[in-house]
């Protein structure tokens, strides 16, 4: 596993997408949603990167992740949270 890089996001942006968030500790799910992610970029502080689905909405996810990715598929586990964020090519909606 390694750090998040920006790169290797610029690859989702522009086509579909699931994104799932999972808590390690099995409590509630968000549900997985189906975006198109327009941007990514670095939060101010430059704790998160932040993938935006359009000019004001987006999710954060912190820069200390460990980060596994695969052709079309990215996941990254927070450890100070217990979430995986999990970011997945899909066909068109």
């Amino acid at each position: 596993m390694e750090l998040i890089k920006l790169e290797d996001l610029n690859t989702f942006v522009g086509g579909p997408v699931a994104i799932a968030i999972q808590d390690g500790d099995g409590g509630d799910q968000a549900p997985i949603v189906k975006k198109t992610i327009k941007k990514v970029q670095f939060c101010p502080d430059k704790t998160h990167i932040r993938l935006y689905f359009d000019d004001f909405y987006f999710l954060a996810v912190p820069l200390n992740s460990r980060v596994s990715h695969s052709e079309g598929y990215w996941s990254a586990f927070d450890s100070e949270s217990g979430l995986t964020y999990t970011v997945k090519k899909v066909q068109v909606f």
